[in-house]
């Protein structure tokens, strides 16, 4: 069997591709052969009660045929695809799910919050000497996980939710912005989340606020502070789509929710008293990955 391995992560807002192999020496490491990402909105527009829209069913259904042709020339010997919270809570994921097997060439698992956490953490940790000394924020389109050696709290909060139920306008009012900080701060307060000496953010939300903040350098391992997110909000509040879609450093599909992710991200540092984040590249997709590595 083929060393390389494949991921898939299909979130509410992206679907990503990483094919990896082990990487030399033994620390459990990888080395990336092909990382894709496709912003698809899997999550976007679902009904009242969380229903997946067809056609963004069918746009990620699509990406997800393509990463599976890429798999199969990669000649990958070991694959997992795992759906998250926009799958997790749609009464119609069984549907989802069998397009998205069709079309993959493998029937996804629909991961809890807690495993999906589990992965973040692997991944975003990876290469840390002292695991145990960080708490990982994972931002997703859906939810959000606060996420330690020892435990994981989620909530059902992230870009895209925020984004439909708060924060439709462009530019958004002050009243929007302010509904939106007043409920991520409630929602994450009664979380009462881990807290270490190190704070890591992880996912595309993260690394999307810090490629504003250092463009063009990359996004990996950046600190990101509360001051700047509160900047970057009051920055974003005021544009318009079209603007925010011509911001250097980030991907024009993400601009829709980009200042979702800011309130979310700044809510996450203040529920825990902290004043910056390191950002890491790998998170749950990489975690993905090394769990077929034992």
């Amino acid at each position: 069997m083929s060393g390389r391995v494949a991921a898939v992560d299909i979130g509410t807002n992206s679907v990503r591709l990483l094919i990896a192999e082990p990487a030399a020496g033994a620390d459990g490491g990888l080395a990336d052969v092909m990382r894709r990402e496709e912003v698809t909105g899997l999550g976007r527009g679902a009904d009242g009660a969380g229903r997946l829209d067809r056609t963004a069913m069918e746009r990620t259904a699509a990406a997800l045929a393509e990463y599976g042709g890429e798999i199969r020339r990669a000649g990958a010997g070991r694959v997992r695809a795992v759906a998250t919270a926009a799958v997790r809570d749609a009464p119609n994921r069984e549907e989802f799910l069998e397009s998205a097997a069709g079309a993959l060439g493998l029937r996804p698992e629909c991961v809890t919050g807690e495993e999906e956490g589990r992965l973040a953490f692997r991944g975003a940790t990876l290469g840390s000497a002292e695991p145990e000394r960080t708490t990982v924020v994972d931002i997703g389109g859906g939810s959000t996980e606060f996420i330690t050696a020892a435990r994981c709290v989620s909530a059902d909060i992230g870009s895209v939710r925020l984004t439909e139920r708060l924060l439709p306008g462009h530019p958004a009012t002050e009243d929007q912005v302010i509904a939106a900080k007043m409920t991520v701060a409630y929602l994450f307060n009664h979380l009462r989340p881990p807290v270490r000496e190190r704070v890591t953010g992880a996912a595309g939300t993260w690394t999307s606020l810090a490629s504003i903040l250092v463009y063009p350098a990359g996004a990996d391992g950046v600190e990101v502070s509360l001051t700047d997110l509160l900047g970057l909000i009051d920055r974003l509040a005021g544009m318009t789509l079209e603007e925010k879609r011509r911001i250097p450093g980030l991907d024009p599909k993400r601009a829709p929710v980009i200042l979702g992710g800011a309130v979310t991200a700044a809510g996450a540092l203040q529920a825990m008293g902290r004043t910056e984040a390191a950002v890491s590249a790998r998170d749950l997709l990489d975690g993905a990955a090394l769990s077929l590595l034992g």
